[in-house]
């Protein structure tokens, strides 16, 4: 198939293989308020050539459908690049073991999975005569994908991940408040115990009470201080896409040209590592076969680097990151943050409070947006 690709002009070719299913369960009131399954499976075959990127998919995995699916591609091979002689052979590229392959979705029956909803409500309520409503969620994927790439690799990754989410709504003098926590990773549902499934409601329920008391905030310029943990979705947004290789090469990131310029704060360390065991953003592979690594992207407030795919890696004459993500197989791959985050520095943090005389301190952030 990648040979048929190849009969006209291309630098790189691979199909990409993938077979998902997903589930999500609600409870509110008490009451499952909604649950859902769906199989979703297909191939993607893509063809590059230059900057110049063909591209079809099927959702019917056959060898007729691939056959026509890579003639679509073949059409760039019109303006494409050098002929590029496909392995003879496939071998097979070696990832990590960050996760279990476990199929989370058959890790419970149906009656656990609305029972551990069920727990939560119970817990909720019974935490604060307060909390008035609680709606609690459970969600699971497991996804198996394969790829298969012109320079002869085959690689294979199977892919859990569960998240539980709650959130409540308290009550007091008429005014009403949420809160809400969860979490999950790379794990099947047994990962959900009951000790984690009460630090989520406390959160949630500590959250939704704080907010009954909480006034407005002051107007004005100050400094903020942001606590561990979620609030470097800051980062994320901020920073993070930022530093991601397509943005750069085509000129639109603040970060463009300006490696090896200092960026930031002496002390700053960004990271993005898709290597941490059982993480959300963690893989093995990417999703073009090459393994994750901890990539240094700005270091002591230097930049160092940029998270990349092996299409911008190529054309910006820089090292492939293992940062190519896809939508799903009807999608092209592109270079997108794994877990990306900042290094400890070495000031205390109470010491770093102590230093603000008028300001705020985030604790926790739920989302963020570009």
């Amino acid at each position: 198939m990648l040979a048929d690709i190849f009969t006209h002009k291309v630098d790189y070719a691979d199909l990409y293989f993938q077979h998902t299913r997903n589930e999500a369960w609600s409870l509110e009131e008490g009451i499952v308020k909604s649950g859902s399954f769906s199989i979703d499976q297909g191939v993607g075959v893509r063809a590059v050539s230059g900057d110049k990127t063909a591209f079809a998919y099927s959702d019917d995995i056959s060898l007729p459908a691939l056959s026509q699916a890579a003639a679509a591609t073949r059409t760039i091979g019109k303006s494409g690049g050098g002929r590029v002689k496909v392995a003879g052979s496939l071998a097979s590229h070696t990832g990590r073991n960050l996760y279990a392959p476990n199929d989370p979705l058959d890790s419970m029956t149906a009656t656990e999975k609305v029972a551990l909803l069920e727990k939560i409500e119970k817990l909720a309520r019974a935490k604060d005569p307060r909390v008035v409503q609680v709606m609690a969620g459970l969600a699971g994927e497991y996804d198996v994908v394969l790829v298969a790439r012109s320079d002869g690799v085959i690689a294979a990754d199977v892919r859990p991940l569960v998240r539980v989410s709650v959130t409540v709504i308290a009550e007091q003098n008429g005014r009403r408040e949420i809160g809400s926590s969860g979490g999950g990773g790379r794990y099947a549902y047994g990962y959900f115990t009951d000790d984690l499934l009460r630090k989520y409601v406390d959160e949630a329920v500590s959250s939704a009470l704080v907010n009954l008391e909480a006034r407005p905030a002051p107007a004005g310029a100050m400094t903020v201080v942001l606590g561990p943990g979620w609030p470097g979705v800051l980062l994320h947004e901020a920073v993070g896409h930022g530093l991601e290789g397509d943005f750069n090469r085509k000129g639109s990131s603040a970060f463009a040209g300006r490696m090896g310029e200092r960026v930031a704060a002496k002390g700053v360390t960004v990271v993005d590592d898709g290597t941490i065991a059982n993480r959300r953003g963690s893989l093995n592979l990417d999703d073009e076969g090459n393994p994750t690594q901890c990539t240094t992207l700005i270091e002591d407030g230097i930049l160092r680097g940029y998270i990349q795919d092996t299409l911008n890696a190529r054309l910006m004459k820089m090292p492939v990151t293992g940062n190519a993500r896809r939508e799903s197989y009807a999608a092209l791959p592109m270079p997108r943050m794994t877990n990306t985050y900042m290094l400890n520095g070495d000031r205390d943090p109470q010491e770093i409070l102590a230093s603000v005389k008028r300001g705020l301190y985030a604790v926790n952030f739920g989302g963020g947006q570009v």
